[in-house]
């Protein structure tokens, strides 16, 4: 199979995690103390494989200051966009309770809460096709990581979009174009980069990082330590553990 369509399919798999995870929370009233913990240990998964599957083989393969440089402007880029996004309303877009506003209560909130969630799931597919560049092939701790945390992220979202009046039209058109999308993102990351300089596949790397590990501490860790107070920590501590022995058995 040609590396460019594993890029679009392991994009568009990862993306589905989505989907899946928003078919559950439609169908079946899930306890939001399972959506916590859920939620906890993909936020423990995700850390763990941006730690040692993206930044630290950014720096082996770009150096340190392209990376260092890549993850500071990921992070400014992903804490900027959200900061306007929760101006319009997409503030609580991974909330599974009554947090979500309703289009009545906040016009223009369910475009934001579109966007707030395409920019969550862009970095991550990104990175799968950039893995591809790197390592000619999909890093198992990496693919795991972002289908393990995207199932309870499009769970929580739509737990909330439903109990804000959102309907189904509207709940799955995001989460399926958004899947779609995150194929997408992952072909450009790979065909746009194929060619490019190690500096600055690192660069890239490492803004994908970024934007993931602010998007982890603005909006995955504080839904998951709501609903799942004390053994949040360890739940997360779960997670990264199970990805890292992913990373040196598997990756």
């Amino acid at each position: 199979m040609p590396i460019w369509v594993q890029a679009l399919l392991w994009g568009a798999v990862a993306g589905g995690a989505l989907v899946l995870g928003s078919g559950i929370a439609w169908l079946w009233s899930v306890p939001p103390k399972i959506v916590g913990t859920v939620m906890a240990f993909g936020a423990g998964v995700l850390i763990s494989a941006l730690a040692f599957e993206l930044v630290d083989e950014a720096v082996e393969g770009g150096g340190l200051l392209p990376t260092v440089i890549g993850f500071l402007a990921g992070a400014l880029i992903f804490v900027g966009s959200n900061i306007l996004l929760s101006r319009a309303g997409a503030k609580h877009r991974k909330r599974s309770g009554q947090q979500q506003p309703s289009e009545k209560e906040e016009p223009g909130s369910g475009t934001a809460i579109a966007v707030g969630a395409l920019i969550d799931g862009i970095p991550e597919s990104v990175v799968l096709g950039l893995g591809l560049i790197t390592a000619g092939t999909v890093s198992p701790a990496m693919l795991a990581a972002v289908i393990i945390s995207n199932v309870p992220e499009g769970l929580s979202s739509t737990a909330g979009m439903k109990k804000a009046g959102r309907g189904p039209t509207y709940v799955f058109g995001i989460w399926i174009a958004i899947a779609i999308l995150c194929g997408a993102a992952s072909l450009l990351g790979y065909a746009a980069l194929e060619n490019a300089p190690a500096e600055l596949v690192a660069f890239i790397t490492a803004i994908a990082a970024g934007g993931i590990l602010a998007m982890l501490a603005d909006t995955m860790i504080p839904e998951a330590f709501e609903e799942h107070h004390n053994l949040t920590g360890f739940t997360a501590a779960v997670g990264f553990l199970t990805a890292f022995t992913i990373h040196h058995t598997g990756g």
